[in-house]
């Protein structure tokens, strides 16, 4: 077991809904003395293991702070009259136990032990995790990513009460009804544009679908990172960059496809320009899905920089600002273009 210093603890702050270490935490259990021998371990560990399963034997001091560890490979291997001081080993990883689990859970992501010993800011022992535990809450949170990011709350539930279930739903959709007025305002601000180019109209819906998908795609990879601890200080502006490159040559490929959608269609119905109406989705797709990648990874961030969850609603704010940015796009560079 490849043992690395506890990282510093953090101070959690204080959240009504946040879970942390503490309330996952059991009793510490195969705690000994550092001047303890392996065969007087050994005997102790017979009746300890009749009630509970013992991993790791951890070794404190006089005042109860985390010493060392000592593996049972290791206990097996040395003489009975060996002390568990000589056998320990030190600079043993620990968990806080007023450490939120979204961030112990970052802290514990590449150690994959079976267990955690967890400490007080003294560093004294007060009880145990076991990775199986610890994951299995991890695995909830990123279930419940899906539903927050379009204000599903992560304490509902298949089986929550109705009246519950819409309290918990129902103010997001007005709030993402406001959203959808302003979508609404963009369109209506262009009014005169369908009217002289109706076709238009039949690819709306198209710009506006390709435009969501690739912001979901840079929401979905930022929050998965956020989740587990891989967006490190810093590291920021390169997810960002990635993200807005990555919209701009998606939409473009796409944008190629459904150029050639619209030249097609354009054609069979008579239209004037059809290679320019083709252009036209080339370069507004380009645009929009380049806006798309860039607020896909940005709104999470912002979100969390203002103290929010980042994976709370972001869906909602997402599909806002790429519907405004796409209708906007298509309608305002076949305005340019056409007219």
């Amino acid at each position: 077991m490849n043992e690395q210093p506890s990282e510093p603890l953090a101070a959690a702050a204080p959240d009504p809904h946040a879970t942390f270490v503490r309330d996952l935490m059991s009793p510490p259990i195969g705690v000994f003395d550092r001047e303890m021998t392996v065969a007087e371990t050994v005997e102790q560990l017979r009746k300890m293991t009749e009630t509970a399963v013992v991993t790791y034997c951890y070794v404190t001091d006089a005042e109860g702070r985390l010493d060392g560890l000592v593996v049972m490979r290791d206990m097996l291997l040395a003489t009975p009259e060996t002390k568990l001081g000589d056998l320990m080993l030190t600079g043993v990883f620990s968990l806080g136990e007023s450490l939120k689990l979204s961030d112990a859970l970052k802290q514990a992501l590449h150690k994959h032990f079976p267990v955690y010993p967890v400490c007080d800011a003294d560093g004294r022992l007060t009880g145990l995790i076991r990775g199986t535990d610890l994951f299995a809450e991890q695995a909830i949170e990123i279930s419940a990513q899906a539903g927050q990011m379009v204000g599903v709350e992560k304490e509902e539930r298949t089986y929550t009460p109705f009246t519950r279930s819409l309290r918990f739903r129902h103010p997001w959709l007005q709030i993402n009804l406001l959203t959808a007025f302003a979508a609404a305002a963009v369109v209506g601000v262009f009014e005169s544009t369908i009217d002289q180019l109706v076709v238009l109209a039949v690819f709306l819906p198209v710009m506006a679908g390709q435009t969501g998908n690739t912001g979901l795609q840079a929401l979905a990879v930022t929050l998965r990172g956020m989740t587990l601890g891989e967006l490190k200080p810093g590291s920021a502006g390169g997810l960002l960059f990635k993200e807005t490159a990555l919209g701009f040559f998606n939409g473009l490929l796409v944008g190629i496809t459904a150029g050639l959608g619209m030249f097609a269609y354009a054609v069979t119905k008579g239209e004037a320009e059809p290679w320019m109406l083709g252009m036209t989705v080339l370069v507004a797709m380009t645009a929009s899905c380049t806006i798309a990648g860039f607020a896909g990874a940005s709104i999470p961030m912002v979100l969390k920089k203002c103290g929010a969850d980042p994976a709370t609603s972001s869906g909602i704010f997402l599909t806002t600002a790429s519907d405004i940015g796409s209708l906007s796009m298509f309608l305002g560079i076949a305005t340019v273009l056409l007219l």
